[in-house]
């Protein structure tokens, strides 16, 4: 694979600007291929020791990390996965409710079965029950040779950093050290911000003015959809969307964050979905850190399944406050809020 030639051509014919930073990752990454899977290269130049399963790629928000971990895996052609962080633990627990035993055995050996690459996007670890079984999970996976991508804005070593228990946590990151490339992109712009992508769609702050602008889109959208009430099945729990004009949905913030949901039920909700408006976003802290971990995961359900927004806020988009132990990941929801609300990110 020569992965720097298609990339400098994909490029050139959707005229991005090549960045000296993303080529040199692309290197990586090819070296990463033909050391992982290039026989011929591998059996002249290396030996099995060079060799690592897995590829860590750490960066700021809006650099390109998921762009260029996409073109790779595009045009990676043996059995592959490309799965949200998210979905792929969903994914575990659902198999564990209905293996009982030698769980982690057989789902390694399912997913070793299938494929032959998994590319985990925005990797991060935010609860305790995850956090307890990566290290076993990931050292069979590694075991079993199966190589493995991770895109992520958390650097290894600061992974469930002040988490519960988190010394229990700690050789899985050990695991990631020995077994892992570690590469970090870094590039001053984030792209999501850019100029070509104006927010539309973000609406501030909570007002008369505000509510009737949203009032006044809303209408538009709907015009001559009827609304029906959607009741969703998420394992036995029932989540009632009470706007839904066909795939377009409304909810007041509190419908979704200050409750007890969460992944699987945001993406029940993404799969219903074209176009969702939230309302009332309120400034985070310390004392609601909860809701806005919530709003982490959702914003991050929600781009990957490409949702649109508009959404009205406390407070203007860069604006929006964290609480102490979500800051840096909250950069990469704000991100994501200007891309989901700008104009470039049009309705289905």
């Amino acid at each position: 694979m020569n992965l720097k030639k298609l990339f400098l051509n994909h490029c050139k014919k959707n005229n991005l600007e090549i960045n000296p930073n993303q080529l040199e990752l692309v290197d990586q990454l090819n070296n990463f291929y033909n050391l992982n899977f290039n026989k011929s290269f591998l059996k002249k130049i290396f030996s099995n020791k060079n060799t690592k399963p897995g590829f860590y790629l750490q960066g700021d928000v809006g650099v390109g990390k998921t762009m260029i971990l996409n073109f790779f895996y595009e045009n990676f052609k043996l059995p592959k996965q490309r799965i949200h962080f998210n979905e792929f633990m969903i994914s575990f627990h659902d198999f564990k409710f209905k293996k009982k035993e030698n769980i982690i055995d057989k789902f390694v050996k399912k997913l070793k079965k299938n494929y032959e690459l998994i590319y985990l996007d925005e990797f991060q670890v935010t609860n305790i029950v995850d956090a307890m079984i990566l290290g076993n999970l990931f050292k069979r996976i590694f075991n079993e040779n199966i190589k493995v991508l991770f895109s992520s804005n958390i650097k290894i070593n600061d992974l469930y950093k002040d988490g519960l228990q988190r010394d229990q946590f700690l050789p899985f990151i050990k695991i990631l050290k020995n077994k892992c490339f570690q590469e970090k992109l870094i590039i001053e712009e984030d792209y999501r911000k850019s100029q070509s992508n104006k927010n539309k769609r973000f609406f501030y702050p909570l007002n008369s003015t505000t509510n009737f602008k949203v009032n006044k889109f809303y209408r538009q959208i709907t015009k001559n959809i009827n609304n029906k009430e959607k009741t969703l099945s998420i394992k036995g729990r029932k989540f009632i969307i009470k706007n839904y004009f066909n795939g377009t949905l409304r909810f007041d913030f509190n419908d979704l964050c200050a409750k007890n949901i969460g992944a699987e039920d945001y993406i029940k909700i993404a799969e219903s979905s074209t176009f969702i408006v939230i309302e009332n976003i309120p400034n985070f802290n310390n004392d609601n850190s909860n809701q806005q971990q919530r709003f982490v995961t959702l914003i991050d359900i929600l781009y990957e399944k490409k949702i649109p927004l508009l959404v009205s806020s406390k407070s203007q988009i860069d604006s929006i406050t964290s609480s102490n132990n979500l800051r840096d990941v909250f950069k990469r929801t704000i991100s994501r809020l200007h891309e989901l609300t700008s104009t470039s990110y049009n309705l289905k």
